[in-house]
This record gives structure tokens, sequence and C-alpha cells, in this order.
């Protein structure tokens, strides 16, 4: 065979095996094998030491709190509805207006009803005339009938007709008091003093009876409700200060248990408890909270957050052992408002802790 023939084959042969090599070289660079290996953290971590420092590690009884999913609920709230069917003429409020008790809220249309009113004391007027005119009919036919002019049946005609006519102006008197009933219905005010929530129709629509037209809330009777597991409910008294976390304003507030429902819900196995809490303005009807309750004690380690240094992801100490230090890797619990943290791994009664900061070298 020609070496002009040899050559193709060769480069036919190589250039797969070339590229081949090309790609594992790059997956290894982008390994990083060609890096240099240094443990993750430490190679700037040092320990300074002090051994006047030292701590010994012991225990501590901490109650156990747990949160119980909750939400913030008004005790005061209502709706606001029509009594009659009439169109809407004005509504004087919005969202997130604040009322007082007996504010006019809702104008209706009162045409037909001021009608109604003038009718019915029109009517009045009427048959009080009538009434005058039947009591002196009476009067006459009662003296006639003493002095035998008259029969009996005169007589008792005449007050017949005098006692339906007292009649007929109870009647008329009950229709003007219920046309003002009614009338005084086109102004829906207030009932509580409070902030609305929400606005459910315009002027111009038709307010039916029992429809919803605007919803409000009394701001300083906010409290928290939330459904206790039972056997944690059992524990919980009216009256009973609580703790309750709102996590979107990152705060905790006071709260005393109001009333506990005395029924526990099939499905959940769990009490209705609801806490009334102290006024603030950012607290809305609505809002995520936590109720947190003492479900017991536990024996737990706990140590002061300054004694851990934090390696990328973990939570190191140094711990003095036959006049050495050494390194630790803890896991670590919840954070004590006291600044200390719970050790839920690493550490042991007795255990004589070292204060340590990263010092770079």
């Amino acid at each position: 065979m020609s070496k002009s023939v040899k050559a193709p084959l060769i480069n036919a042969a190589v250039k797969p095996l070339v590229a081949i090599v090309f790609l594992l070289l790059m997956v290894a660079w982008m390994a990083g094998i060609f890096d240099t290996k240094l443990q993750p953290g430490m190679n700037e971590l040092t320990a300074a030491l002090d051994a006047s420092s030292a701590l010994e590690v012991t225990r501590k009884t901490l109650s156990i709190i747990e949160p119980v999913p909750a939400s913030v609920e008004a005790k005061y709230a209502t709706l606001i509805s029509s009594r009659i069917l009439a169109r809407i003429t004005a509504i004087h409020v919005r969202a997130g207006d604040t009322v007082s008790k007996g504010q006019k809220l809702i104008e209706l249309e009162k045409s037909d009803l001021i009608a109604k009113s003038e009718q019915a004391k029109e009517n009045i007027k009427a048959v009080n005339a009538r009434l005058v005119e039947a009591k002196q009919n009476l009067i006459r036919v009662e003296k006639l009938n003493e002095q035998r002019l008259v029969a009996l049946v005169d007589v008792d005609k005449a007050r017949a007709n005098h006692a339906s006519l007292t009649a007929e102006l109870a009647l008329a008197q009950q229709q003007k008091k219920e046309a003002e009933t009614a009338l005084s219905y086109t102004e829906i005010r207030s009932p509580i003093n409070g902030r609305i929530v929400d606005r459910f129709a315009e002027p111009g629509d038709t307010a039916s009876p029992g429809g919803q037209l605007l919803s409000l809330y009394n701001p300083l009777s906010l409290r928290v409700e939330a459904h206790v597991r039972e056997q944690l409910a059992l524990s919980l008294k009216v009256g009973q200060s609580l703790r309750v976390d709102i996590p979107s304003l990152n705060k905790i507030v006071d709260a005393q248990i109001d009333e506990i429902v005395p029924a526990a819900d099939t499905g959940s196995r769990s009490f209705l408890v609801k806490a009334r809490i102290e006024y603030a303005e950012v607290l809305l009807p609505g809002m995520y909270a936590r109720l947190l309750i003492s479900a017991g004690i536990e024996n737990s380690i706990v140590i002061p957050a300054d004694r851990v240094v934090q390696v990328g992801q973990l939570n190191v100490v140094w711990v003095l052992q036959d006049e050495q230090s050494y390194r630790r890797f803890i896991r670590l619990g919840k954070v004590m408002p006291s600044g200390e943290v719970e050790v839920l791994s690493g550490l042991s009664e007795g255990d004589v802790l070292l204060q340590a900061r990263p010092v770079s070298n």
C-alpha cells in the first residue's frame, strides 16, 4: 500500500482519539481535578483560645414551646345589609375608613316611603274627625235614651260605631309608625365603632333585604383563634396568659385566653381556643399567627452563642481536653432570647468550652 493511502487512514483513526482525550481533559478541568485541594473553610480558620474563659457545659431546664397555627380575627365584626328593597342613592364610606357608632353609612331612595308616611298621617286625621263625630253622636243618643226617646238598638249602634272608629284610629296610628320605621331604614348607620373592611355595592345598585353592602370590624376587639390538639388544649384555662408570634411583622405579642370552645372537632381532634391580644395598628384580621403554648419541660445543653464559630454551613466549638484544645462540630437547636443556643448533638455535660474566634492566616 502506498504512503499516500496510509496517511488518510492514520488521520481518520487519530482524530477520534484526539477528540476523546480533549473531552476527558475538559471534564477533568470542570470537575476541579487540577485545582489545589483545600479543606472547606479550614484554611482561613485558626483558634484564638483563652484558657481563662473556659466554660463547663451543663444542662438547663427549658420549657418546650409548641407553636400552633392560628389567625388574627375580630371579635366584633358585622355585615351591613338593608332591611328593605330600595335603590342605593349614596354610600359615604370606603374600605379602610374608620367610622363611629351611629354614623351614616348608606342612603336609600325614600320618596315612596315618604309618601306612605304622609298618607298615614292624613288617614289618622280623617279617622280622628269621624271619631269626634261618633263620640258626640253617642253622647246625644245616650241622653235621649235616658229620656226614653230612642230605642236601645240606636244606642247599641252608636256605641258600636264609636268603638269601631276607635279601633280604626289605633290601626291608622300603627300604620303611621310602620311607615316611619320603614322610612328610617333608608338611612343605614354604623352599629359599632370600627373600620370598614370591604364595600360590596355602589350608588345606583338595588339593595335587597339581607344582601351584603358593607363589612366592618372593631379593631379594638382583635383576638387570635387556633385549633389546639386536645391533649394540649386540656391543659389550658380561660384567663391564662400566652405569647403569640406574628411572623409577617416579626413580632411577638402577649395574649390572654378569652374562650375555649367546650367541644372538640371530630375531624382534627382539636379544640378552638380564642385569645385576645392588645390593640396594634399594624394588626389586621386574617393575618397568620402562631400561638406559643408550653408543652412541658426538658433538660437540654445550652451554651452562649459567642462560643460557636460558623464554618460554611457547619458550627464549630473548641473543647479543652487533657490540656489541649480540639475542634468539635455540633448541631444547634433553637436560639434563646437570652443569647444562648441549644446544642442537639456534639457536646456532653461536663465538657469544657474555650472562647474562640476565626482569625485569618
